[in-house]
């Protein structure tokens, strides 16, 4: 999958008309039929199935769905569960491009990746009130790197508050098994599952206080894929299974070593130590040379979490590194406007380049997280920064691990908020 991209020079692309705001639209029977209709391959080959719990205490009105976001799975596991009732899907602005006349005919909601929206609000408000329509969300709005939820938005519980609709959420099983961000795009075999259930009524909502609702969702998004596929004894015999593994896991926890890690096959070698570990079929690391220290990826890296907390703790977090930059400021194209520097510490970002001419900085109480991904429509690893003028995709051209930046950028909202 890849995005349209033009080469425009920085003064030319920060002088573009921005896209008007449109009302989201209620999605035509026969675009929802026709999503339907290209899910089913999938769904049925990965024996789609669903639970529901609790469903009758939503009733027949607009419900606010909130969703976990393993992977491009997830759309149709949504038309296979809802289907045919109309959903208006909170989407990212970057699915807009070459696609803005689509995008809204099929019930999709665009915002901003890890940016402050309040129009959002207002439009899922609108999509649920005016429209007579589901509105399904991703809260994490990044799919998950290791398997477990993202840092979810603080005071959610607020906006439950302002809606006053049923609540409901799905859980995947599989889906990130099938799918996970780090393997390049390349599909396993695995059965996938769902979870519906209505979570919370307008009723509950208004007995229960902001910290309440907040501690209510954070249970229900509380899962670990890597854990599931374990104890359920879940086998991926695909031999790619550790391809890209890397990403995720970039510290060596035998020599600290960082940078140095490669996953290729069924293996992760770090090049500076030479130990080495398999992934088993059920997705369990055991080390070839020396201590298997983690076995379970996810301990991996909250260890290297942890890592990233101390050198914050000492002030010796930075990051350096050159980039390829891309602007986002319409749904045309993403503009390539040259080269540029990006720098990491405690006082948050700085991007500069064009020869000078851009200069961005963002403070780390701008997000509760940071817009990272793993070979970003097949251009390379990404780290998105930005605010609702314009956002900036930094390419690095260093071996920089952005799953550490993402790290870094939630710890320092979290220790800044304390």
């Amino acid at each position: 999958m890849k995005i349209r991209t033009k080469k425009l020079p920085y003064e030319q692309v920060i002088t573009l008309p921005r896209p008007r705001h449109r009302n989201p639209m209620r999605p035509h029977f026969l675009f929802r039929a026709l999503i339907r209709a290209l899910s089913v391959p999938t769904l049925m080959k990965t024996r789609f199935t669903v639970r529901r719990e609790r469903m009758e205490a939503a009733g027949d009105q607009p419900c606010l769905i909130l969703m976990n976001h393993s992977s491009f799975t997830d759309l149709k596991i949504a038309y296979g569960i809802f289907f045919p009732q109309p959903l208006c899907i909170v989407a990212t602005t970057d699915s807009y491009v070459s696609k803005r006349w689509l995008m809204p005919l099929i019930g999709c909601i665009p915002t901003q990746k890890f940016v402050s929206d309040l129009t959002l609000i207002r439009d899922m408000r609108y999509a649920m009130e005016q429209k007579g329509c589901h509105v399904l969300m991703f809260p994490e709005a990044g799919y998950s790197l290791d398997g477990r939820r993202t840092v979810l938005p603080r005071n959610l519980g607020v906006i439950l508050k302002r809606f006053k609709r049923p609540v409901v959420t799905v859980t995947t099983w599989g889906a990130f098994a099938r799918d996970p961000l780090y393997n390049g795009l390349q599909l396993r075999k695995v059965n996938v599952s769902a979870d519906v259930k209505c979570l919370l009524t307008p009723e509950e909502i208004e007995e229960k206080s902001v910290a309440e609702l907040d501690a209510i969702v954070n249970e229900a998004f509380a899962f670990d894929q890597f854990a599931w596929q374990r104890d359920n004894q879940i086998r991926i015999a695909e031999p790619f299974r550790a391809d890209g593994l890397h990403r995720l896991l970039y510290q060596c926890p035998h020599c600290g070593a960082e940078g140095q890690m490669e996953g290729k096959g069924v293996r992760l070698i770090c090049h500076a130590c030479g130990q080495e570990h398999e992934m088993n079929e059920y997705g369990q690391l055991h080390a070839l040379t020396g201590e298997t220290r983690f076995a379970h990826i996810p301990d991996w890296v909250d260890w290297q979490r942890e890592q990233v907390r101390r050198e914050l703790t000492e002030d010796a977090y930075r990051l350096e590194t050159d980039v390829e930059i891309g602007m986002m400021v319409d749904h045309k194209a993403l503009y390539l406007v040259g080269n540029g520097h990006l720098s990491h510490s405690k006082d948050g970002f700085l991007l500069t380049g064009c020869d000078g001419k851009l200069r961005y900085e963002q403070s780390p109480l701008s997000s509760h997280s940071l817009n990272v991904d793993f070979h970003w429509y097949e251009i390379g690893d990404v780290i998105s920064i930005g605010n609702r003028d314009a956002l900036y995709y930094c390419f690095p051209k260093d071996r920089v691990c952005v799953t550490k930046a993402r790290f870094a950028a939630e710890l320092m909202y979290e220790m800044s908020k304390a």
